[in-house]
Order: C-alpha cells, then structure tokens, then sequence
C-alpha cells in the first residue's frame, strides 16, 4: 500500500456480503489472530483503511451464507427456489459472530438436504430464522445475547419451532452457558423451576403445571438472554409440554435470580 501515489486515499470497498469476524484499530506492528475456516475464499474479504499515521484492517467472514448486511447493521439471507425458500435475518454485531453463522450455516446445510431429496413432498419447504439481540450492562463489561427463533416446514402436518441462544460475557470476553451463568453449588432450578412455572400459568395461560421432572431437567434452559431487568427463558416446541402448547418464553426478574449469578 506504501507504493500507492496517493496512499490517505487508497480505495476502500467492501462487499455487501458480510459478517463482521474481525475489526479493531491495533497499535503498528505485527498482529496475529485466531484461525477462521472459510470454504473458499469467498467467505473472506480484507479491508484496509489507512489514515495519517495509523490505519486499519478489517477481516470479514460470512461463512458462504451470502448474507447482506443493511444500515441497521442486521444481516439478511433469503433464497427461494422450487424446492425450498430460507429467509434469516439477525444482528451483525454478536461478538462471537464465528459461532452464531456456524449454527446457521449448519442447519440451512441440513434443511436443503432433506429438501432436495428423493420422494420428498409438500414442496416448497420452508426455514425462517429470526435472530433478536439483547443486551446488559454496559457496552464494555456487560452481555450481549442473541436468540434464533427457528421455525421449519419440512411438508409435515404442523411445522416446528424452536430456539437457539448465543450469549457472550463482554468483560471476560467468553461465551456464557447455564454452567457459568450461576455460582458453583447455587442450586439454581429450585429458584427459577418455580418461577417459571408461575409465570406461565399467570401471564400466558398455561392451564398445567411443569412436572418436577421436567422442570429440575438442566437440559430445559440452555436457551436465554440476559437484560437489565430481566433472565428470558425460551422453550421450544415439546420441551415442556405438548407439542400442541407451541413455543414459550418466560421472563423472570432479574433479582429473583441476582444473587445465584456468577
């Protein structure tokens, strides 16, 4: 770039096709990062943005989803075709970007394969993911969450619907699970079991009661989000009652569970 006859104005483009990986203002010198797979080259874009006395290097990597990012910084992926229509949308700035697209790179590839095989009927079929971002604390040592709402028709009687949470600690720069989300030993489910239980039944209608079995499973709260004011859980399809009940969400104050937290 040195060599440029004008190198403060060396063109920076970009594609629209984009999923942020990796974007940071460093100090001169030699720099290195973690590697990122890519397909092909495709999925990997560098721009370089140089300014009086520093620049800057951008590294985008979209993991072959052919996504368009729009200037409210949501990144949008639709395909339609005889056999299938994909439409996702979700935010562009989850720190952890890598491991959101995998997910939905993931299950796009295993969509499209029972879409496209031999005998399959009721076509097109159809995969909506929607993703929604939250946030808490501040923007350098809080959380920042998002939750995929997956819905799918495969030709069947009735399509499904299910969730899938990222959620990433910014200050320790680490992904939270419900492992770490609670003090070791804090026997979290004998508060939120039934304070989930509450919530359904008074604020969406929920006739019957979680059974212990279900409602102390670990397995049944891997997907949430974190506000300032609240712990959101989500429940697919099936995971506490009946297919039939549909998808839930279960918002739980933020200090009903504030001293259990990590």
């Amino acid at each position: 770039m040195s060599d440029y006859q004008d190198w403060q104005s060396f063109p920076n483009a970009q594609s629209d096709n984009v999923f942020p990986a990796y974007n940071q203002v460093l100090a001169p010198g030699l720099h290195s990062t973690a590697i990122l797979p890519a397909a092909n080259w495709s999925s990997i874009i560098i721009i370089a943005s140089p300014s009086a006395g520093a620049g800057q290097v951008q590294i985008n990597y979209f993991a072959d989803l052919a996504g368009t990012v729009g200037d409210d910084g949501i990144c949008t992926v639709q395909t339609a075709n005889a056999t299938y229509t994909l439409d996702m949308t979700f935010p562009n700035d989850y720190p952890d970007q890598q491991a959101l697209t995998s997910y939905l790179t993931q299950a796009r590839d295993g969509f499209v394969n029972v879409s496209e095989m031999p005998g399959s009927y009721n076509l097109p079929y159809e995969l909506d993911a929607k993703g929604t971002g939250y946030q808490s604390g501040s923007p350098s040592t809080g959380t920042q969450s998002v939750v995929l709402t997956m819905w799918q028709n495969v030709g069947g009687a009735h399509p499904q619907t299910w969730y899938k949470s990222f959620n990433w600690d910014l200050a320790k720069k680490a992904p939270i699970t419900f492992d770490t989300l609670f003090k070791p030993g804090s026997k979290p489910l004998d508060v939120i079991y039934p304070a989930v239980e509450q919530y359904l039944q008074k604020q969406q209608g929920v006739i019957d009661g979680i059974s212990p079995s279900v409602g102390l499973d670990q397995a049944k709260y891997q997907n949430f989000a974190l506000t300032d004011d609240s712990l959101i859980f989500f429940f697919g399809q099936g995971e506490l009652f009946a297919e039939s009940a549909g998808p839930l969400e279960a918002s739980l104050p933020r200090a009903t569970v504030a001293p259990l937290l990590a």
